[in-house]
């Protein structure tokens, strides 16, 4: 380790880590503004579930034709510009987003000297090669699920099923195509092809959707009744001791078996072990900024997070529906899921598949004399995830410590405790911010009264929406196109990628989905869902 005179500011302008966080709180900052009714960032535009044409008998609610599949958010949510933004329909809001992100992210690869030409050009390709797939992704075959069916007045027709998850993995498999077949253009893109920069960026944007999850909870308890709000205040809570318990498990499981059994370096293990028990991409990229390993292992990491998230969201829905009994504890399966699937899109759509095949399968077993609500079963799986989400800041933290004065410490060298600033991933500090403060606005504001907190929350809620929907799943987005892109399967044979995906086999299979079971099964066993009576 060498130890550089560098002050506490060293690097705000320079690095990517600092400008993920003025790109995420700058419009986290922006967001706010709704609060006192001024409503700036609607113009973000979100891709909806679609069909060329709908068919007859069918309704636009959860699935639209084409010509709707993008809206601006504003268009939906805004209290005080609604009309401007349906106004500015889908194309208006595309290149509206194109326009303030492209300024906004030249500025960061001005200061980071990055060549600008290249990073615009590249960029906007990257750009709309993005949106072009967000929007493919979106089409009802790969990603409406039954209920989205249901409640369009569908036919029957074949689904993936995949939910948001689809985009992600089209992302990626484009962007796997042009780094691996198209390799000049890839090289080209390379200067705006950043997927680091972007999944920090988006785990910013994470922040306020963990912050704003409980005013989100207050408007659906009021919608489904007392008796479901306290049934979800104990699956945060639940979800919050299984969590604690598992990572202090996954975590040294997974390193152990990456350095014992797979014998790979410190810094690999350290970050599969993130990548593996805790969040995935965010997680991986978190790790290996706190313990310094190379780029090409966060990368490599975060390919095989999405693919294996993708394998577990075909398997483990079925498998759980199939296996547990038809009234046994469902709410341990949802939550064991949610701690085993390791992107928040992949364990959304896995904890929908769940939640509609587990009804389905106690109303035909009980002739239709027991029915859940709808959702119960999903909250289950995504409580669980959402403190799998909180988990990443501080473990990187805790990894940066200790890389610092136990593993890269050389016999007799003084560390200064300056060197874990240094060190520690600075975007999580925005990701910190940003969380701290929706809950505040929260326990705050929205508690002054009970129409006064209500209209505060209410209105919080559009600024909120913009940033933790529609910005953290574009940059999401970025991020797994970008990853592609950058990613050469040549060069990742060198790096041991082939034991990495046994790693990550053995430990998914073997150890991960077993324990998760156990924990889920510790702190949600004799949970009841509330029912609705006879089906019909």
């Amino acid at each position: 380790m060498t130890n550089q005179e560098r002050k506490w500011y060293t690097g705000m302008l320079t690095q990517e880590d600092w400008w993920a966080v003025w790109l995420g709180l700058g419009f986290f900052l922006l967001g706010l503004l709704s609060i006192g009714g001024i409503d700036v960032l609607g113009w973000i535009t979100y891709p909806k579930k679609w069909v060329f044409s709908l068919p007859e008998g069918a309704v636009a609610k959860k699935i639209v034709t084409v010509n709707h599949a993008f809206y601006p958010l504003g268009a939906k949510y805004s209290q005080t510009a609604k009309d401007f933004y349906k106004g500015l329909g889908p194309i208006g809001g595309i290149l509206m987003t194109y326009l303030v992100f492209t300024v906004a992210t030249s500025i960061g690869a001005y200061f980071m000297r990055w060549d600008l030409k290249k990073y615009i050009t590249g960029w906007t390709i990257i750009f709309f090669l993005t949106y072009l797939t967000w929007f493919v992704g979106h089409h009802a075959f790969f990603s409406a699920s039954v209920v989205d069916l249901k409640k369009s007045h569908f036919p029957e027709m074949f689904t993936l099923s995949l939910g948001g998850g689809a985009s992600f993995i089209l992302a990626l498999i484009v962007g796997l195509v042009i780094g691996n077949f198209f390799k000049p253009f890839a090289q080209y893109l390379s200067t705006a092809a950043k997927p680091e920069w972007f999944i920090k960026t988006a785990i910013v944007f994470l922040g306020v959707k963990v912050g704003y999850l409980p005013i989100k909870a207050a408007a659906t308890s009021q919608k489904l009744g007392h008796a479901v709000a306290g049934l979800t205040f104990d699956l945060f809570v639940a979800g919050a001791a299984a969590t604690i318990v598992a990572y202090m498990i996954f975590w040294p499981g997974v390193y152990l078996i990456s350095r014992k059994i797979f014998k790979l370096p410190r810094a690999t293990a350290a970050v599969l072990g993130s990548g593996i028990s805790i969040c995935g991409v965010s997680a991986a990229v978190a790790t290996g900024g706190a313990v310094r390993a190379k780029p090409v292992v966060s990368i490599m990491v975060s390919a095989l997070v999405v693919v294996w998230a993708v394998i577990e969201l075909v398997i483990l829905p079925g498998f759980f529906t199939h296996v547990w009994p038809g009234t046994g504890d469902p709410l341990v399966a949802g939550s064991a899921m949610g701690m085993s699937v390791k992107t928040d899109g992949a364990d959304a759509a896995a904890g929908e598949l769940l939640d509609e095949f587990m009804r389905a399968k106690i109303s035909a077993e009980t002739d239709g004399k027991v029915v859940w609500p709808e959702g119960i079963i999903t909250t289950s799986a995504v409580m669980t995830k959402v403190w799998i989400d909180m988990f990443i800041g501080l473990w990187a933290f805790v990894l940066a410590m200790i890389w610092v004065y136990k593993i890269d410490k050389r016999p007799g060298e003084r560390v200064p405790f300056s060197e874990v600033w240094h060190r520690f991933p600075k975007f999580v500090i925005g990701y910190f911010v940003a969380w701290f403060v929706y809950l505040a606005i929260f326990f705050g504001p929205g508690h002054a009264g009970a129409a006064d907190g209500m209209a505060v929350l209410k209105a919080a809620k559009v600024g909120a929406i913009n940033v933790e929907k529609g910005m953290r799943k574009l940059f999401f987005m970025l991020t797994f196109m970008s990853l592609g892109i950058i990613t050469d399967f040549a060069k990742l044979k060198e790096a041991q990628f082939g034991k990495m995906v046994w790693v990550y086999f053995v430990a998914l299979f073997c150890f991960i989905i077993p324990v998760a079971v156990l924990i889920a099964y510790l702190f949600h066993h004799g949970m009841m869902i509330p029912t609705l009576g006879a089906a019909g």
